[in-house]
């Protein structure tokens, strides 16, 4: 009991300094050793409740630099087709997107069930790492029939590939589906978000049909927690 109590009155005094402003957005707080002397608590304690102002959205840990501030989420509608950098500039944010890597594969296990098929499939995959105000807060995988975008690989793949799509190949998104679960970073996402393998992220998987109804390419989105609210509003 007297455990819970002093939790709970780190967790409080913590939200208070970041509520009042004293700790101001993108700001690294103390150590987990310093936290721990300042309340007379053990690194346990102090672990415990930065995890659970974490998971409140408060707070954001860095693998190997420690706990910082969060800032205000942005507001994300998967129903929208706007792309990311407009979507972040309208939320008077600023928006970049680096390219990861781009390979050509054969879509086996995640990404031929999510394009539904059980044949040898030729696919491009493309990563992207995304920033908001500076900071990686999304890794995206564009799963694409190869088929059906030729040449794709030789175009700016850091721009809108919705855009891309219909300029170049005249494909229109005219129906999507999406699965949204709440599960843990693999290496590769963790790497590249500054996380450490097994920390929660939002895994959104967006399938996109163009307008003849053919499955033509899948996103799977890895997003850090505190860095999105999702918002589901069918009039965009």
């Amino acid at each position: 009991m007297q455990a819970r109590t002093q939790l709970g009155k780190i967790k409080t005094s913590l939200r208070t300094q970041i509520d009042s402003g004293a700790l101001e957005e993108g700001q690294k707080l103390p150590s987990e050793r310093a936290l721990s002397a300042f309340f007379s608590t053990t690194r346990i304690t102090i672990k415990d409740a930065l995890v659970a102002l974490e998971t409140e959205g408060l707070i954001y840990r860095e693998d190997r630099r420690g706990w910082y501030v969060s800032p205000p989420r942005v507001c994300y509608n998967p129903l929208t087709r706007s792309h990311f950098h407009q979507m972040i500039r309208d939320q008077h944010r600023v928006a970049k997107t680096q390219l990861v890597n781009v390979r050509t594969d054969i879509a086996t296990g995640e990404y031929a069930q999510a394009l539904r098929t059980a044949q040898m499939t030729s696919i491009y995959v493309i990563e992207r790492l995304r920033h908001i105000d500076g900071r990686a807060v999304l890794f995206v995988e564009n799963v694409l029939k190869s088929a059906l975008f030729a040449d794709i690989l030789n175009e700016n793949l850091t721009d809108s590939l919705t855009h891309l799509y219909r300029i170049k190949y005249g494909y229109e998104t005219t129906q999507s589906y999406f699965d949204v679960i709440a599960t843990s970073a693999p290496l590769h996402v963790a790497k590249a978000l500054n996380l450490v393998e097994g920390q929660p992220v939002l895994k959104i998987c967006r399938v996109n049909y163009k307008q003849d109804g053919e499955l033509m390419d899948v996103e799977f989105e890895y997003w850090r927690p505190d860095a999105v609210l999702i918002r589901i509003d069918s009039h965009g």
